[in-house]
Formats: structure tokens, sequence, C-alpha cells
């Protein structure tokens, strides 16, 4: 729950680099905790207010992580406009986001440097 609670507390921050552990669990959480406020509104009966007031505030910490992400793998952090591409793009997307860390680059030291964990 650390990495969740880790991009928040980076809430816009666009420089610097993100592994793919913190980006995908970020994801997880953020779909988990979407699907139980979602589910919430179901049982309760209100329209979808909880849900989005959720997506309203964890929009730019997303954008922050797509794109510390994106950096990771030395991409500029402009490649998230893929995503408004429909389908294809966002194809594109999930696969820059699947591959692993680069070595240091102009965006920063590699995250995974000093740890012997392979994620």
């Amino acid at each position: 729950m650390h990495w969740y609670f880790d991009v928040l507390k980076k809430y816009v921050a666009f420089s610097g680099r993100a592994r793919r552990k913190e980006y995908w669990m970020f994801v997880l959480f953020s779909v988990i905790i979407s699907l139980v406020l979602s589910l919430v509104e179901n049982l309760i009966g209100i329209p979808q207010v909880l849900t989005s007031i959720y997506s309203l505030a964890v929009l730019l910490p997303s954008l922050g992580v797509l794109v510390r992400r994106l950096h990771d793998t030395g991409r500029s952090g402009w490649w998230f406009l893929l995503a408004f591409i429909p389908v294809i793009g966002t194809i594109i997307l999930l696969v820059f986001m699947c591959q692993d860390s680069k070595e240091d680059n102009q965006y920063g030291p590699n995250p995974k440097a000093g740890t012997n964990v392979s994620v």
C-alpha cells in the first residue's frame, strides 16, 4: 500500500523516474478503490458521484506517475499523448509501461540501482 501513498505524496511531480512496481501498484490500488466505490454507489442507489470525485482526485498523481514511468523507459513525458489515439495508442502505452527500466538517462539515475530485486 505504501506504493500507492508514495505516488500521492509526489502529487504533481513530473520529473524523475518511477519503477514498474510503483506504477502498477498505484494502478492496481486505484482500480480496486474505484471498483469498491462503484459497488457502494450501486448498493446505495446513488449516481456515480463518489467514483467521479475519486477519479478527479487522482488525475494529477496518475499523470505524474505515468510521465515518471515513461522517463524510466527513456522516453519523454509527452508520449502520454498517445492515449488520445483510440485503441492503438493505448496498446502502445501499455507496452511502454511494461518495459524494463533503462540505465541512467537524462531523467535521473536508474531507480532500481542499488537493489538486487528484479521487478
